[in-house]
């Protein structure tokens, strides 16, 4: 009995001893190969940042139909890193946080100098203080997708994503030349308020609809084949007027869901203080009349455990 027990022991031993081999050459193997995808996320991400940068060169510049055209291709940047990465399995915390920061310069700071040189200028401070609020709802949008993101539902986002707000400024900066409205009192009177109007949409809870959960593998309707292929047509008949419409139309339909009774209910999480685990020997010590052992608690994030590591 005893010899069977050391064989099934000694058995047991080489099986891990096998399996921490094996792990270890896989580790060499997949690793390299991990941080070489690695890069790619990280490349569009820092191509839709300079995207971002160059569209505030050109407004500088006053080539704002250019500067419109800058900002969409951040937008597809956008799109594409994270979807780069989910497919790649390299998502991380790191590019979480570097994607917010992309994203402020590209839908943030960029699309509120360009309405404010293009359009707003003329009223002076005021028009200032309406691009200066639309950066900080920017920004506080993007703080609190990263806070909460974990915590609401995949489906839907809460408040106006701040790509859609900033492709919209720019697609109207792209249509306004075709619609022959070139007053900039006109301008002034539309601008202002909606920009306004935007920085609001972002920092609410009205719930916008999330395309990340599309499985572009299922199987569509005829109806909604023939309305792609419509809304193709016209894209690239009018391709400025298109966009606005489509952009302006997704604008639309939080407001619309929020009519028709659909709330969101994410809250900040909050931070908890949770006993931190410690040996037994200081257990012991802390039960000790006179040993002083005082209970230890720390602040743990929700994401203290995350992996830290790029969008």
């Amino acid at each position: 009995m005893n010899r069977r027990l050391k064989r099934d022991s000694l058995a047991r031993a080489r099986v891990r001893l096998i399996s921490g081999r094996l792990r270890e050459r896989r580790k060499k193997v997949v690793e390299p190969l991990r941080r070489g995808v690695f890069l790619v996320p990280v490349t569009i991400t820092s191509l839709g940042l300079l995207a971002g940068f160059y569209s505030l060169v050109l407004a500088v510049e006053g080539r704002f139909e250019m500067a419109a055209l800058m900002v969409g291709a951040a937008f597809l940047c956008d799109g594409l890193d994270g979807r780069v990465a989910r497919a790649s399995r390299t998502s991380s915390q790191f590019g979480v946080e570097y994607d917010s920061l992309s994203d402020i310069v590209a839908f943030g700071v960029a699309p509120a100098a360009m309405v404010y040189l293009w359009a707003l200028k003329a009223l002076g401070a005021w028009g200032a203080m309406v691009c200066g609020l639309y950066v900080v709802a920017a920004a506080l949008r993007l703080a609190r997708f990263n806070v909460t993101s974990a915590a609401i539902d995949k489906r839907r986002f809460v408040g106006l994503p701040v790509p859609g707000a900033a492709i919209l400024l720019a697609a109207l900066v792209a249509a306004w030349s075709p619609l022959s409205l070139a007053s900039i009192g006109t301008l002034s009177v539309v601008m202002a308020p909606l920009t306004l109007c935007l920085a609001a949409l972002m920092i609410s809870r009205v719930p916008y609809p999330s395309f990340k959960s599309l499985h572009l593998r299922r199987r569509a309707p005829v109806e909604i084949m023939a309305l792609i292929l419509v809304g193709l047509a016209f894209l690239f008949a009018m391709p400025e007027l298109t966009i606005f419409l489509l952009t302006a139309a997704y604008v639309a339909s939080g407001p619309y869901l929020l009519a028709t009774g659909e709330r969101m209910s994410a809250k900040m999480p909050m931070l908890r203080a949770v006993p931190s685990e410690r040996p037994p020997e200081a257990s012991d010590n802390a039960r000790k009349p006179g040993s002083g052992g005082a209970r230890k608690t720390s602040e743990l994030g929700p994401g203290a455990d995350a992996p830290v590591s790029d969008d």
